[in-house]
């Protein structure tokens, strides 16, 4: 088995291959004068290939084209898109709209695709491979409760993430509560915990992933508001999109914590592991 890491997933290519002890695969990435992409695999043997590439920019989904195409006398392939860009556009939302998670996924020729808490489980369906998507709720746990919070509350941004903050608390044994906005009056607008009070306890929001921050920024300034003590951030993947960074911590967060599906400053837990059990299943359950 070789291991193919994408310009977008350096690092976590590397720790995957470290954990299975394998030699992560060499590429040569550059760009030619006119701004196309270069793309090389610097290894003469064909081999099982697991290509990890995250879609954060339209250059990283050209690269994972290219990686697959360059891996065609492989006699499998395996395509893990830790961060899989343009999964949010799952539907038409207006007419005349393309189904952009589609468009990506009919386009990826391989044997399995992985994704990571990809946004709607739904886009897997629009693979022509066996499509699964791994969850990280369990890592994240496992940091979470190795940061030795005082009496830690997990906290979901809305009601609709509240099933992965469940599972990340079920796993570690914390409380978990979701924030409940009230319409007062049209331009008025409060945020709380539907049922458990914040004061005095460290607070960990969490979410799938973080984009512009813009939720979050209310969100924390208003569970200050309410005497909560420290207020984290945790996410799988830290979009972090234009100043997120900036307006996060001049709300008063304390830390942001995520994963290295998208390969950031920030990204302090590696799903490394999940890939890595991942690729060890299939390959223990066919030998």
């Amino acid at each position: 088995m070789k291991i193919i890491g994408g310009p977008a997933s350096q690092a976590l290519s590397s720790r995957v291959a470290r954990e299975l002890n394998l030699e992560p695969t060499v590429c040569d990435f550059t760009r030619f004068p006119d701004g196309e992409l270069y793309t090389r695999i610097l290894d003469e043997d064909v081999d099982e290939v697991t290509i990890i590439q995250s879609i954060i920019t339209d250059s990283d989904f050209v690269a994972l084209l290219q990686l697959i195409d360059a891996c065609e006398d492989s006699p499998v392939i395996n395509v893990v898109i830790p961060y899989m860009g343009y999964a949010r556009q799952d539907r038409k939302f207006k007419t005349g709209e393309p189904i952009s998670a589609r468009a990506i996924a009919r386009t990826i020729n391989a044997d399995r695709v992985f994704t990571v808490n990809v946004h709607k489980t739904s886009v897997l369906d629009y693979f022509n491979a066996d499509a699964f998507d791994l969850d990280a709720s369990q890592l994240i746990g496992q940091h979470i409760r190795s940061m030795g919070l005082k009496d830690a509350l997990l906290v979901s941004p809305d009601a609709g993430a509240m099933e992965f903050v469940e599972r990340t608390a079920k796993e570690i044994g914390y409380d978990c509560d979701y924030l409940e906005k009230t319409r007062i009056s049209g331009d008025t607008v409060t945020i709380k915990t539907k049922s458990i009070d914040v004061q005095g306890r460290d607070i960990v929001l969490l979410d799938d992933m973080i984009a512009t921050g813009g939720t979050m920024v209310e969100s924390i300034k208003l569970l200050r508001a309410q005497g909560a003590k420290d207020v984290y951030l945790a996410c799988v993947h830290p979009v972090l999109a234009r100043n997120a960074v900036m307006r996060l911590h001049n709300a008063g967060v304390k830390d942001i914590i995520s994963t290295d599906t998208i390969e950031r400053i920030q990204s302090s837990v590696s799903v490394a592991p999940l890939i890595a059990s991942t690729i060890k299943g299939i390959y223990n359950h066919k030998h």
